[in-house]
C-alpha cells in the first residue's frame, strides 16, 4: 500500500530524560539547521510504541543527522550517523539495523543506489529517504528501486515519527503533496480506503464476524457491512477469502 498515511489526532514526542503526568510526553518544537538555513521544522510526535533495536542515518549535513537522531532517540536503542552512500552500505553489512533514513543527494554513491546494492545484497530492512528532492519522478524511481517511504525535509519533523511508525508496521509512505504522481509513476494502485475501512479490513481477515466487528468499533452491524462491500468494490473482489487474500497481496493488513 502506498499512500500518504491518514494523519492522526497530532500526538507529542517523549522529551529526552523528561517525564510528565501524562506518561512522559512532552511537546517540542524547533528547527533543523544546515548551512544556515532552516532544513526541516521538529515538531516531534508520540515516539514508536515499540523501540527498536538499531536504526542507521545517512546524510552528509552532520547538522540534519543530528536532528533526526534526537526525533528517534526514544525509538531505537542505537542510532548510528553515517555521511556517504558508501559508510551506509558498510554500516548496513556489518550490523543490519531495523530501519534506514537517508538522504538521496550525498557524496559519491546516492542513498537510492546504496539500497539497490543493499536489495541486490538481499538485505531487506526498510529503506525511508528523507530529502530536499521534490520532484514526483524523483520520488516514484524511488519507490519502484524499493523505498518504502519519502519524506521531505522541508516538512515537520512529526511526519517523519508518523511514517515510521505505519511503515514499521508495514505500510508505505510518500509525503502527501508528491503520493499522487509517485505512486502512478511507480506503477502501483493506489486505493482509497479509509482509516475506519482499513480497520474493517484487518478484522476481516482475523475472522471476527460483522457483528463482533460492529461491537469492536461502537457502530451497527449494517455500517459494518456497507463498509466491507465497499472495500470489495474498491479491490475488485467478490467474496471473504479472496478479499483477504488481495488485501495481503496489497499490503494492505498489517501483520
Amino acid at each position: 500500500m502506498v499512500s500518504a498515511l491518514q494523519p492522526h489526532a497530532s500526538a507529542l514526542c517523549r522529551h529526552p530524560g523528561r517525564a510528565t503526568a501524562h506518561g512522559g510526553l512532552q511537546l517540542n518544537q524547533g528547527t533543523i539547521d544546515t548551512d544556515g538555513e532552516t532544513a526541516m521544522s521538529v515538531m516531534c510526535e508520540r515516539s514508536l510504541s515499540t523501540q527498536f533495536r538499531r536504526v542507521v542515518v545517512a546524510d552528509d549535513h552532520m547538522l540534519v543527522a543530528q536532528g533526526i537522531e534526537r526525533l528517534l532517540t526514544d525509538s531505537f536503542e542505537t542510532i548510528e550517523l553515517v555521511g556517504s552512500g558508501e559508510q551506509l552500505v558498510e554500516s548496513v553489512r556489518r550490523d543490519p539495523p531495523d530501519v534506514v533514513v537517508a538522504d538521496i543527494s550525498m557524496p559519491g554513491m546516492s542513498g537510492i543506489d546504496a539500497m539497490r546494492l543493499m536489495r541486490g545484497e538481499g538485505y531487506a530492512m526498510p529503506f525511508v529517504f528523507l530529502t530536499m528532492h521534490d520532484e514526483s519522478s524523483v520520488a516514484a524511481e524511488a519507490i519502484r528501486a524499493g523505498a518504502r517511504g519519502y519524506i521531505l525535509k522541508s516538512s515537520a519533523g512529526d511526519e517523519l515519527m508518523r511514517a515510521l511508525a505505519g511503515i514499521m508496521d508495514g505500510q508505505t509512505y510518500v509525503t502527501p503533496t508528491l503520493a499522487a504522481h509517485a505512486i502512478v509513476s511507480s506503477g502501483r494502485r493506489p486505493h482509497n480506503l479509509t482509516d475506519k475501512q482499513l480497520r474493517i479490513l484487518e478484522y476481516v481477515a482475523l475472522g471476527l464476524r460483522s457483528k463482533q466487528i460492529a461491537y469492536e468499533l461502537g457502530v451497527s452491524v449494517r455500517t459494518v457491512e456497507s463498509h466491507k462491500y465497499a472495500i470489495m468494490q474498491e479491490l475488485g473482489v467478490h467474496g471473504t477469502l479472496e478479499l483477504v487474500r488481495k488485501a495481503e497481496q496489497e499490503g494492505l493488513i498489517r501483520h
